[in-house]
């Protein structure tokens, strides 16, 4: 994956604030919210995410928004998980 495309990619939609993102294994963000939509693409290992009572694990590759205001939780694998995060 080129990091810099994704970036651009990102920015093109909307996206003001760029950045990658790594947490270590089992990492553990209890429910929270952000104030506006958040994008997040997958680099390195994996991250779970419960959002809307429907939990799903994100691989490499893989790409998941949150919409503002909205609570949800994520816990990153055994590896942990690097990753692009886009906020607007």
């Amino acid at each position: 994956m080129d990091e810099q495309q994704l970036t651009k990619q990102l920015q093109d939609e909307g996206f003001d604030d760029v950045y990658v993102w790594e947490d270590g294994p089992d990492m553990n963000y209890p429910p929270h919210q952000h104030p506006d939509v958040s994008a997040h693409i997958i680099l390195t290992g994996e991250m779970t995410v419960t959002l809307d009572g429907q939990t799903r694990t994100y691989k490499p590759g893989e790409r998941f928004d949150i919409p503002g205001k909205t609570p949800h939780s994520a816990r990153m694998g055994p590896e942990g998980c690097k990753y692009l995060v886009g906020e607007r």
